[in-house]
């Protein structure tokens, strides 16, 4: 189940983490605006082959422990690139090791309900986006910041009609069954075998990602946040995903 609402540090600004926070670490890392730069479309994302080898030589010198912890489904992070990696996917919901199937609850039939009705509330909003999950659907506007609070109406809505939770993100409502949060996945990725003596470390940059920040901080760890200063559970900040990077690479370095 998802854990209560973190406590947040309203302090301007946060210190860089050092590289040795990365030492005898279980690390978690968000995807969307934390690995790669947040588009207009999801579709528009991808990752690039300098990532996928930065991440895999960090798993291995991690001795396995690492894990993409996002609002993405497992299938499409697969898609993106991340098969051979530990995945936990729509926010917790579903949990996938490499070349495994994936364990997560089958599509509710609410899902679908929701679905069409913002696919024609979007038709009628032009910049509006629907992205359709494995068990979830979200709705973006990015591309349309006006019709924000609309689209959040629309969820709230929609939610209460069919027993689902809304997600709210950066410019995206999210509308899937509930019982898990990205705090709910670090706890479950810490459970197994490889994991238990490790101290969790979460990087993330959106609101969603603050269960985790607390999550890790909870287990002993920490969380980075990625981007401006803003009220967070987080313990140290880095500006931006090119900055995620090179902390990456030097954590890398470090362990050797």
């Amino acid at each position: 189940m998802p854990e209560s609402a973190p406590a947040l540090s309203t302090a301007p600004s946060l210190p860089a983490p050092p590289p040795a926070l990365l030492e005898g670490a279980a690390l978690f890392l968000d995807f969307d605006g934390t690995l790669a730069p947040l588009a207009d479309s999801p579709d528009a994302v991808h990752v690039d082959d300098a990532l996928l080898a930065l991440l895999a030589d960090l798993r291995d010198r991690l001795n396995g422990r690492l894990a993409i912890v996002s609002g993405r489904s497992v299938a499409t992070l697969r898609d993106l690139g991340f098969a051979d990696f530990m995945l936990a996917g729509t926010h917790g919901l579903e949990f996938a090791r490499p070349g495994e199937a994936v364990d997560g609850p089958a599509r509710l039939p609410a899902i679908d309900a929701v679905e069409a009705a913002v696919t024609a509330f979007a038709a009628e909003k032009p910049g509006l986006l629907v992205e359709r999950k494995s068990i979830s659907v979200g709705l973006h506007y990015r591309s349309a910041p006006q019709c924000g609070a609309e689209a959040a109406a629309l969820a709230d809505r929609l939610a209460a009609t069919h027993d689902l939770i809304v997600q709210r993100g950066k410019m995206l409502v999210e509308l899937r069954p509930g019982g898990a949060d990205k705090g709910s996945a670090v706890r479950t990725l810490m459970a197994q075998p490889r994991m238990i003596d490790a101290i969790p470390v979460f990087i993330g940059d959106d609101v969603t990602d603050e269960e985790g920040f607390a999550a890790a901080a909870d287990l002993g760890g920490a969380g980075i946040l990625v981007g401006p200063p803003r009220s967070t559970a987080a313990t140290f900040s880095l500006e931006q995903v090119a900055a995620v990077r090179h902390y990456l690479r030097e954590a890398a370095a470090r362990l050797g």
